[in-house]
């Protein structure tokens, strides 16, 4: 059975500001077949997480909360945690995982950092 990962991240009025985002969701459904990748945003912008999640229950036994914030602000320490309890209260046969912001994982600290000292983009 596959996994589930959402890429969640905050939002925006600007639907440009979600290429990112997208961009990333292609990249690691094609590195991870296995998984079933969707977008969830806290605000503003769809699918919400309770959306994300109610398409990915359909079709996995596990799903992990992948927050694509550079820290842990008030949302993903307060907001978030509320809305994944929520979740895997409509889910209960699903296992639903939330991990740290991405930004805080040190490859990614050290990939941003030799990216600005490097002088430009890659």
């Amino acid at each position: 059975m596959k996994q589930g990962i959402v890429l969640f991240a905050h939002g925006s009025r600007d639907p440009e500001w979600a290429r990112p985002f997208q961009r990333i969701a292609e990249i690691v459904g094609r590195a991870a077949p296995h998984c079933a990748v969707r977008l969830a945003y806290l605000e503003i912008m769809r699918p919400s997480l309770e959306e994300a999640v109610a398409a990915l229950a359909k079709s996995v036994k596990a799903i992990r909360v992948v927050p694509v914030f550079l820290g842990q602000g008030s949302h993903l320490k307060e907001d978030l945690p509320r809305l994944v309890a929520a979740v895997r209260g409509d889910y209960p046969g699903v296992e639903i995982s939330l991990e740290p912001a991405i930004g805080e994982q040190p490859r990614i600290i050290e990939a941003i950092a030799a990216l600005i000292a490097g002088g430009g983009t890659a």
